[in-house]
C-alpha cells in the first residue's frame, strides 16, 4: 500500500469563523506531528482571547437568526450534513491517521458512530416537541416549549478528534444554539473538513465556528460572557478545572472526565471470547479511548488461563503506522504521551506486578522515530499501584485477582471513576446483580466497550462526570435547550378580583 503523501512542513493550520478560515500572523503556534514518523507535518495557530471574542461575537449574530429558523429547515441541513459525511468517510479516516496516529479502519469505525448522533439530530423535528395539558383549570391551558440555550462551545480530547466533536455540535446546533469547538491541538484538522462540510450542507455562516489554541482559547471561553453553555471531554483534573471555572461565570456545564475501566471475568465466562475482548478493547487505538478496557479482574481460577490467551492473541497484532489497514495498533499520539506511558510501564515492573509482556521496547521497522509501544500486560496488580489506580491512556492492560464477584464488586465501588465497566459470564443472576450494584454510568454485559448507541446518552458517575446531564441521546437535547412552561386562559368573560392563591379549580 503506498503511503499517503506526507504534507509539507509549511503548512499552517488556521481557524474557521464566521463561514471563512481565518488566520492571524501574530498568533503563536504549536506543532502537529504525524505519529508514526515521529515528525512534526503542519504548524497550528493559537487563538488569543481576541480571536476567541470574534468567534463568540459571529456565533452570537448567527444565532438570533439560527435559533428561529423552521424545525423543517435545520433538519434538512443535517440530513444533507450527514451524506457529506458519509462520503467522506475516507478522508476523514486519513487525516485521523495522519495526526492522531490510529489505523484508517478504526477512524472510519469513528465517523461511524458519530454519524449515530448525526441521525439522532436529524430527528430534531420530533424531540424538540413540547408537552400539552387542556383544561388544568377551567378554561386554563398549560403546555411547555424547549429554546435554545445561545451560544454552546465544545473543548473536545485528541483521541476522537472527529466523533465527540459530532457528539457535541450536531446536537447543540440542531437545537437552534451557534457553536464555537475548541479541538485538541494535537489532531486539529479533522474540526476543519468538518466546518466546510457543515457550509455546503446549507449550514448559515457563524452557526459553527473553529478556534484552535491551548489554555489561553479555553479560558477565552469559560469566561466570555456571552457563552451560555460548556461541553467537555477529557481528564478529571482538568474536567473539574473546566466545571468549576465556567460554572462560577453562570454557565451550564457538562464535563466528562477521566476513567479506569474494568472488565470482570467470572469463571463461567467463555475465556476465548472474554480474550478476544481484553485483546480488542485493551490495545484498539493504542488504549487511547477513554472507554478502553485498561483493567481486567479475574474471578477465582480464571486468571492463569486468561492470562495465557491473551498473551498468544497479543502475540499476534500487527502494529505499525495508522494509513496501513492491514496494521490492528499504530502508535500513541505524542512523544510526551510515549514517554509517560513508558514511565507507568517501569513503575509497575517496580511495585512488583508481574510483567507478562513488555511493549517497551518496540520497534518498527522504517518508523523508527515514531511514537510506537508494544501492547504490554501485566498480572498480579493491587488497587494500591499506580498502574491500577491511575488513568495511563496506552497500550497497557492490568490484571487483579479476586476471589469472588463480591470482591469485584468492592473493587469497583472503591475506584474513583465510574465511566464504563463490563462482565462476562454465562450467569444472568451474575450479570444482573453486576448491572444493579456497580456505581458506573455505562455497562456491558458480554460487551467490552459498552458505548451507548446515538438515541441513548453518554457519561459515566463519580469523578467521570461533572454536571447533571450526559452527551447526546434526549440529555444532550435537555443539556443543550431551556424550557418553559405557559399557563394560558382564553374567555369571554371577565372573572373578577381574586387575590387567592391560584388552585386547579
Amino acid at each position: 500500500m503506498a503511503r499517503m503523501q506526507a504534507p509539507v512542513r509549511t503548512r499552517t493550520i488556521t481557524h474557521f469563523i464566521g463561514g471563512k478560515p481565518y488566520g492571524d500572523d501574530s498568533a503563536r503556534f504549536g506543532d502537529v506531528y504525524d505519529p508514526a514518523l515521529g515528525e512534526v507535518q503542519a504548524r497550528v495557530a493559537f487563538a488569543d482571547q481576541a480571536t476567541v471574542d470574534l468567534a463568540v461575537q459571529a456565533a452570537k449574530t448567527a444565532q438570533a437568526a439560527w435559533g428561529r429558523t423552521p424545525l423543517g429547515k435545520r433538519a434538512e441541513i443535517f440530513f444533507a450534513f450527514r451524506t457529506l459525511m458519509k462520503e467522506h468517510a475516507t478522508q476523514f479516516g486519513e487525516i485521523l491517521a495522519s495526526e492522531h496516529g490510529k489505523i484508517v479502519s478504526d477512524a472510519e469505525g469513528e465517523v461511524a458512530r458519530a454519524l449515530e448522533v448525526v441521525d439522532f439530530a436529524c430527528s430534531l423535528t420530533h424531540l424538540l416537541k413540547g408537552e400539552f395539558s387542556e383544561n388544568v383549570s377551567t378554561t386554563i391551558d398549560t403546555y411547555s416549549m424547549r429554546q435554545p440555550v445561545g451560544v454552546c462551545a465544545g473543548i473536545t480530547p485528541f483521541n476522537f478528534p472527529m466523533m465527540v466533536p459530532v457528539w457535541m455540535f450536531a446536537i447543540s446546533i440542531a437545537c437552534g444554539n451557534a457553536f464555537v469547538l475548541k479541538p485538541s491541538e494535537r489532531d486539529p484538522s479533522a474540526s476543519l473538513l468538518i466546518a466546510d462540510l457543515l457550509k455546503r450542507a446549507g449550514l448559515p455562516d457563524g452557526v459553527f465556528n473553529v478556534v484552535n489554541g491551548d489554555k489561553t482559547a479555553v479560558d477565552a471561553l469559560l469566561t466570555h460572557p456571552d457563552v451560555n453553555a460548556i461541553s467537555f471531554v477529557g481528564s478529571t483534573p482538568i474536567a473539574k478545572y473546566i466545571y468549576s471555572t465556567a460554572a462560577a461565570h453562570g454557565k451550564r456545564v457538562q464535563a466528562l472526565g477521566g476513567a479506569k475501566n474494568h472488565m470482570v471475568v467470572m469463571p463461567d465466562a467463555d475465556l476465548d471470547s472474554a480474550a478476544d475482548a481484553l485483546v480488542s478493547a485493551g490495545y484498539g487505538s493504542a488504549g487511547q479511548r477513554c472507554m478502553a478496557i485498561s483493567a481486567s479482574i479475574t474471578v477465582g481460577d480464571t486468571a492463569d488461563a486468561l492470562m495465557s490467551r491473551i498473551k498468544d492473541r497479543i502475540g499476534k497484532l500487527k502494529i505499525g503506522p495508522g494509513f496501513d489497514r492491514g496494521n490492528d495498533m499504530g502508535p500513541v499520539v505524542n512523544a510526551a504521551a510515549r514517554d509517560r506511558i513508558l514511565d507507568y510501564i517501569k513503575q509497575g515492573e517496580a511495585a512488583g506486578a508481574t510483567l507478562v509482556v513488555d511493549g517497551r521496547d518496540f520497534r518498527v521497522s522504517g518508523y523508527e522515530k515514531g511514537f510506537f509501544i508494544g501492547p504490554t500486560l501485566f498480572d498480579n496488580v493491587t488497587p494500591k499501584m499506580s498502574i491500577y489506580s491511575d488513568e495511563i491512556f496506552g497500550p497497557v492492560l492490568v490484571n487483579t485477582r479476586v476471589g469472588s464477584l463480591d470482591e469485584a464488586l468492592q473493587m469497583l465501588r472503591d475506584n474513583p471513576y465510574g465511566n464504563g465497566t463490563s462482565i462476562f459470564t454465562r450467569s444472568g443472576a451474575a450479570a444482573r446483580r453486576f448491572q444493579s450494584e456497580v456505581e458506573v454510568g455505562m455497562i456491558g454485559i458480554n460487551v467490552p466497550i459498552p458505548v451507548p448507541v446515538g438515541y441513548y446518552s453518554f457519561g459515566g458517575w463519580k469523578a467521570s462526570l461533572f454536571g447533571d446531564l450526559h452527551i447526546y441521546g434526549e440529555d444532550g437535547f435537555r443539556f443543550y435547550t431551556r424550557g418553559k412552561v405557559i399557563t394560558s386562559r382564553w374567555h369571554d368573560s371577565n372573572a373578577g378580583v381574586n387575590l387567592g392563591f391560584p388552585t386547579h379549580k
